[in-house]
């Protein structure tokens, strides 16, 4: 049996950070809007994903993909011949990179940070996404990116763009992020060792450059030293590469109630969010920012910067700040001095997040894909 499209979802990793909420998303919306399509994951993907999306068509990957180079081997030989015995007219590379030679495929690039920023990532890194980026770019007739901060900024620092631009928005799953109940919030507090009663503050995010966690402990620490009362600090995320945030965390000692308790588990989230004095993303540049979405539809206080997309995300329904120590602190202190205007961003931030849905996010790839074919 053919299918018109065919998803590749190998590039995501075991653990299912950003790109991986971004393909749970999609794939939800495509079978919600009963949008016939494959998907290549994983072996341990399987199962996650045929839950998501019952309607697909799952194939798994060979084993042997765990190997990043073999990976993109079978990406530029393999993935092409599974198109061809799926009869998909439109293959979908949802993360950067895709095989050269395949006709009528739609690349997703989430950021352009790597031009923007370069500073913020390894070199090797940055050379690698630049190079598929550019490719991408000029090789494609349609690419992917979520948010118009992002198109703006690819067709700013690159040359050719001769791919058209469409953005998608993400969107956000309300059955997983919600308001909390007093029990969501009580078993969160208890699994990343806060006092629900005395509330904290929370980052969601990897650890990098970019998400100025740093700048965020230190301001942190200024608040603690003049107000004692001030809430705890969660850190929740894996480390990336950041000497400046992972020495701020290491130095930090059990008197400066700084938590960093890594990687959680998704139904931890709405309870760690939802139930914090603060959420505080002071990133510097985002291709979307899907944790500011996902605490805006728990009904949390979001403290971000008005960099780059996240603009396009918060509205008026989140606080800015600049990324440095010294705004973050006193955006955080003008904050926890005003319950009333807290509750106030909560309500709205509920209200501007349902507007964000991953049914609107597969229209757009939806619209998208006919235009490659």
């Amino acid at each position: 049996m053919t299918v018109p499209l065919l998803i590749d979802g190998t590039a995501v990793p075991e653990r299912l950070g950003g790109v991986g909420r971004y393909l749970e998303g999609l794939v939800a919306g495509l079978h919600e809007l009963g949008a016939p399509f494959a998907l290549v994951v994983r072996r341990g993907h399987v199962e996650h994903f045929r839950a998501i999306a019952p309607s697909a068509r799952i194939t798994v990957a060979p084993d042997w993909i765990r190997s990043r180079p073999l990976r993109f081997v079978w990406e530029q030989f393999g993935l092409p011949l599974l198109r061809l015995r799926a009869g998909a007219r439109v293959l979908h590379s949802p993360h950067y990179t895709f095989p050269l030679l395949a006709h009528r495929t739609v690349v997703t690039l989430h950021d352009a940070t790597f031009f923007t920023d370069p500073g913020a990532h390894v070199p090797l890194k940055r050379w690698f996404f630049r190079a598929w980026t550019r490719a991408a770019l000029a090789r494609r007739r349609v690419c992917l990116v979520p948010s118009a901060a992002t198109a703006d900024a690819l067709r700013a620092h690159v040359r050719p763009v001769r791919a058209e631009l469409a953005v998608a928005h993400h969107g956000v799953d309300r059955r997983v992020f919600h308001e909390p109940s007093d029990a969501d919030v009580a078993a969160s507090a208890a699994e990343v060792g806060v006092d629900p009663g005395r509330g904290w503050i929370a980052f969601l995010g990897t650890i990098e450059p970019r998400k100025n966690v740093g700048p965020l402990v230190e301001a942190h620490r200024r608040l603690r030293r003049d107000h004692p009362d001030t809430p705890d600090l969660v850190v929740a995320g894996q480390r990336g590469w950041d000497p400046v945030a992972a020495a701020a965390l290491d130095a930090v000692g059990p008197q400066d109630g700084v938590h960093e308790v890594g990687y959680l588990p998704v139904e931890t989230l709405p309870g760690l969010l939802g139930g914090a004095t603060v959420v505080a993303y002071p990133s510097s540049a985002e291709g979307f920012g899907l944790p500011v979405l996902e605490a805006m539809a728990t009904g949390a206080c979001v403290l971000t910067t008005d960099r780059t997309a996240l603009p396009e995300v918060g509205g008026d329904a989140v606080a800015y700040t600049e990324p440095d120590a010294a705004a973050i602190a006193e955006a955080l202190r003008s904050l926890l001095a005003d319950p009333d205007r807290r509750d106030a961003l909560g309500t709205a931030a509920v209200t501007r997040a349902a507007g964000f849905t991953w049914a609107a996010t597969a229209r757009a790839h939806l619209d998208a894909f006919r235009s490659a074919r």
